[in-house]
């Protein structure tokens, strides 16, 4: 079956048509500003061939025919009319307490969507404009919800209960949803092959980019997870601060002024890597700082040598805190699970950063885990599997590379199919 996926933003429409015969990309690309003066497509197919192209894109709708046109473009598309196209699979960040598997694009499913949107407000809108877009241009062509929070709905009320005052709780739906769920849901997936499908697997994945999450994954079904109510809670992120104590919040909103509808964009957007270290939110940044390199493209690059002293300090501090965090969930979830079969690192940093799995999986013997380091030192920008553990660690680590498009096609086909 030929599905495309498809992410949208609100001003974005990210897309790949896959084969889910043969799981391969046959084409993938981004609209962007659309909207906006100077819209433009990127697109690109599998053998390579590739084009950017400014054009006017008024809304989503638009962004969609662009995407067919080029799709069945004679010199840079992949298939030969529309009609190729069996069923279109969308990525939601949030289904609420509502939705607790991916499912068939009703009328209903997207009131749905819309309730959920208090709990998502940049991301549930763009899903809907990004649906509507394709019932336009694709009104006979089945359509797939897969949510983010779906596969974290297995949790249990002790886990994701915050201990407030239960009408809130109930009524509000205030709730610890957990965000990444089809990352966590694909590399699980995968690393429960890799143990042999033996029964009761004991899992802790770590989607650590740049915005993570971690989860512990029993049987195949989430016990517990990092982030929260929104994606703002859990462990240091590029920009996010995670989880802090609330006090702190009223306490700087006084000491700095800081206005009501001022303070979440303060916590989402300038703390985390770029907060601690003062100089970057990308964790590439933030290494290199640590050896003494520095980007003097970058707005906060030091400039004389006790800047660059003080910014290599903090970028060691900001990496550490990160990865001692990570080591704390590993911690407490093996307690929770009561046990641990595997430790799986994934998404840009997880896949890419050998020095966080290092920091993080270091003087881990006791819960069995030991990293041959030497391998995991060459371990990046790798599209396969690579099992980083040393060959006596009772716990084995993977560098497991997520594919959430890929899951996302899966449960598009599985759900067209299922209505037939």
């Amino acid at each position: 079956m030929k599905v495309l996926v498809v992410n949208a933003g609100s001003s974005s429409l990210k897309y790949q048509l896959m084969d889910t015969n043969t799981e391969e990309v046959l084409a993938k690309g981004i609209c962007e500003r659309i909207g906006i003066e100077g819209s433009l497509i990127e697109h690109k197919k599998a053998d390579g061939t590739k084009i950017k192209k400014v054009t006017p894109m008024a809304d989503h709708s638009v962004a969609t025919e662009i995407v067919v046109s080029m799709l069945t473009d004679a010199e840079y598309g992949c298939i030969k009319s529309m009609d190729e196209i069996e069923a279109v699979g969308h990525r939601i960040v949030h289904g609420g307490p509502y939705f607790f598997e991916s499912t068939i694009v009703t009328p209903e499913v997207v009131d749905i969507i819309d309730e959920c949107s208090e709990f998502a407000p940049l991301h549930n809108p763009a899903h809907i404009m990004g649906i509507k877009g394709c019932t336009k241009v694709m009104p006979n062509t089945p359509q797939v919800v897969v949510f983010d929070t779906a596969f974290h709905q297995t949790m249990p009320a002790k886990a994701y209960t915050y201990p407030l005052p239960i009408k809130m709780v109930e009524e509000d739906h205030i709730r610890r949803y957990g965000m990444h769920g089809t990352s966590h849901r694909f590399v699980a997936t995968e690393a429960i092959k890799l143990l042999g499908n033996k029964k009761d697997t004991k899992i802790v994945t770590c989607h650590i980019g740049n915005g993570s999450s971690i989860s512990a994954v029993r049987d195949g079904k989430v016990l517990d997870t990092s982030m929260g109510f929104t994606p703002l809670d859990g462990v240091e992120m590029g920009t996010r601060c995670g989880a802090i104590d609330p006090a702190i919040v009223p306490y700087i909103m006084q000491k700095y002024d800081i206005p009501v509808d001022k303070i979440s964009d303060f916590l989402n957007k300038k703390c985390g890597f770029l907060g601690v270290s003062g100089y970057s939110s990308d964790s590439r940044d933030i290494e290199a700082a640590i050896l003494g390199n520095f980007d003097e493209s970058l707005p906060n690059c030091p400039k004389t040598e006790e800047e660059k002293a003080a910014v290599q300090k903090h970028s060691l501090l900001a990496a550490e805190i990160l990865a001692y965090q990570v080591k704390k969930y590993i911690g407490s979830y093996t307690a929770a699970m009561n046990g641990l079969d595997a430790v799986i690192f994934t998404a840009g940093m997880g896949e890419n950063n050998p020095e966080l799995r290092e920091r993080a999986c270091t003087d881990m013997e006791f819960y069995g885990i030991k990293l041959n380091k030497e391998l995991n030192a060459k371990t990046l920008r790798q599209p396969n599997i690579v099992e980083i553990s040393a060959p006596d660690s009772r716990v084995k680590v993977y560098v497991l590379p997520t594919n959430e498009e890929l899951m996302i096609a899966r449960d598009t086909e599985a759900c067209v199919k299922n209505m037939k």
